[in-house]
């Protein structure tokens, strides 16, 4: 897959206010992940510290907790990993789909897609 970075927008958990970063679109990754600082300086708090699994097969905890991220206007609520400071901002799955967003990977750039829902009606099934 190759890889690409895009603008993005962090906000505070109540959305009024934002940051602009360059993301790295992480398709790998399960949740995006911010700077500390940056986090902080936007009022995030953390809720809970998960474990992690780096790329190199190695295992960290890092602390997790609710904001805002818009990416092309549309604006979210997101679970996002507490990073280094030094840390690059990845955009992960989880903000993705919540954006109903999808890679479009030759032309590196995000696209909308519709939701899924694979349910079908009472009589529709066989």
């Amino acid at each position: 897959m190759g890889i690409f970075s895009v603008p993005i927008e962090i906000g505070n958990p109540d959305g009024s206010r934002y940051e602009t970063v360059e993301a790295l679109v992480d398709t790998g990754a399960s949740f995006s992940m911010v700077p500390r600082g940056m986090l902080e300086r936007l009022g995030v708090t953390a809720h809970d510290q998960i474990p992690f699994i780096l790329a190199d097969g190695s295992r960290i905890l890092r602390d997790i907790g609710w904001t805002r991220i818009r990416v092309n206007e549309k604006s979210e609520p997101s679970l996002v990993v507490f990073g280094e400071t030094e840390a690059e901002t990845l955009l992960g799955s989880h903000t993705l789909q919540g954006l109903l967003l999808a890679v479009d990977t030759p032309n590196e750039r995000l696209v909308s897609v519709p939701g899924m829902l694979k349910w079908q009606p009472l009589g529709a099934r066989g």
